[in-house]
């Protein structure tokens, strides 16, 4: 085929075509056929399936990490427990408010008991916390050096928690004959809050926010 034969085509009698020039035609009308296909239909459905594949990859990570937590959740159940038990075991070491006065008292029997001069014995105000409230204790007592370590494991063991904070050991100021020490320190009780303090806690720390 040369350029004459397409001058002579008539475009209202395609039959009269070349062969080849009318499988070139039909060859061109498929390609636009699938290209506009593509364009306006396939691509769209291209681009949803990638957008549920990835939407797919999301459930099952979501699905392996909710089968991890099912898979656990007996053992987590257990630990729970156990957490509250040792928690209410760890709760019946703290005094109420009407054993913390004889508590006080044990601790300075505790003193008098190693032998200890008090020169200083002062609960100071509770602090209140979520569940529970501390009461600072200042001390100060002179003694031997055996004395003294007496009466801090005295302390330390006592069937209720206290903690002994900041102690300070130092001769007795003017005394040069004797061993005596005077230490300084501050003790720590606990107790454990009523429902209606524990409220009234949760009420008060509300209003700070």
């Amino acid at each position: 085929m040369n350029l004459k034969d397409f001058q002579n085509l008539d475009p209202r009698n395609i039959g009269s075509w070349p062969a080849a020039l009318k499988s070139l035609v039909l060859l061109s009308l498929c390609v636009a056929l699938l290209g506009a296909g593509y364009w306006f239909d396939t691509r769209s459905q291209i681009e949803q399936l990638e957008r549920e594949a990835k939407k797919e990859e999301q459930l099952k990570q979501t699905f392996e990490i909710k089968q991890r937590k099912a898979a656990n959740l007996e053992p987590l159940k257990r630990q729970l427990q156990e957490m509250k038990q040792t928690f209410g075991d760890l709760l019946r070491l703290l005094p109420n408010k009407t054993e913390i006065e004889g508590l006080l008292v044990d601790i300075s029997q505790s003193g008098l008991a190693a032998g200890l001069e008090f020169e200083l014995f002062k609960p100071g105000p509770e602090q209140p916390q979520e569940f529970y409230a501390v009461q600072p204790i200042q001390i100060q007592v002179t003694g031997s050096y055996h004395q003294l370590a007496e009466y801090v494991s005295a302390v330390a063991v006592m069937p209720r928690i206290v903690t002994q904070h900041d102690i300070n050991i130092v001769p007795r100021p003017g005394d040069q004959k004797t061993t005596k020490l005077n230490m300084r320190m501050t003790a720590r009780t606990y107790r454990y809050l009523e429902e209606d303090e524990i409220e009234a806690q949760a009420k008060a720390n509300k209003g700070r926010k």
